[in-house]
């Protein structure tokens, strides 16, 4: 049986547990909630546009994503 992504047996980041988020260049397109989060308890994704200004804010929940600057 193949592993679904966000299930409970996975050690995951709950969604929409914090409200400000650094992201990488690797995330791109950034979508909220990103790969890696519960997706159970959460709303619908929503790709978030964070490298037109380097900041993004989620229209369902709130979170603030900003794009770090990796040298």
């Amino acid at each position: 049986m193949a592993v679904r992504a966000g299930t409970v047996d996975q050690n995951l980041i709950p969604a929409n547990a914090e409200h400000r988020y650094a992201v990488r260049q690797d995330d791109l397109p950034l979508s909220c909630p990103m790969p890696g989060m519960y997706l159970w308890n959460s709303h619908p994704k929503v790709y978030l546009p964070v490298q037109e200004t380097g900041e993004a804010k989620c229209p369902y929940c709130g979170a603030l994503y900003y794009l770090e600057q990796h040298d």
